[in-house]
């Protein structure tokens, strides 16, 4: 009987406006049973998975680290293309810090969901084509807002 081997790896870091952002990652591997008769090479198959977990992990927050936040959206609530105020080399960061975004109410988010399921929208792939984020409680006030009249307008259509 196989020995299986599970190694897993989350991490959340702390952003801008006590937000954050999180990265995961879980192996599962099969070993022969008699693995565990030479704990000096088990030990080494589970040191390997967490080195990889471990970097895997790292490059994933690193790269999310310079992309901008996601949800922040301009008034219309489409994402926002033109640099923030303060914002001297165009990478969506100002730098006298990020610019102060209100996150979607719990109604909006709950109205979100059911306006979707009621017009059988694909919610997720909305999101993210439109929004860059994959949940609705990410998206800012104005841009769940904005969502919001759009699912209604198309449901009277």
């Amino acid at each position: 009987m196989p020995l299986k081997l599970n190694v897993g790896l989350s991490q959340k870091v702390g952003a801008a406006n006590y937000g954050s952002r999180g990265a995961s990652v879980a192996f599962e591997v099969e070993l022969e049973a008699e693995a565990v008769h030479d704990p000096d090479r088990l030990q080494g198959r589970i040191r390997l998975l967490w080195e990889l977990a471990r970097a895997a992990v790292e490059e994933e927050l690193s790269k999310s680290a310079k992309q901008p936040a996601t949800g922040i959206a301009s008034a219309n609530g489409q994402p926002s293309s033109s640099p923030a105020s303060g914002d001297e080399d165009g990478d969506g960061y100002r730098d006298e810090g990020p610019p102060i975004v209100r996150p979607a109410t719990n109604g909006q988010v709950r109205a979100i969901w059911g306006l979707a399921k009621r017009r059988g929208v694909n919610l997720p792939s909305l999101l993210r084509d439109r929004f860059r984020v994959d949940l609705p409680e990410e998206l800012s006030l104005p841009a769940a807002s904005s969502l919001i009249d759009e699912l209604k307008a198309n449901g009277e259509r």
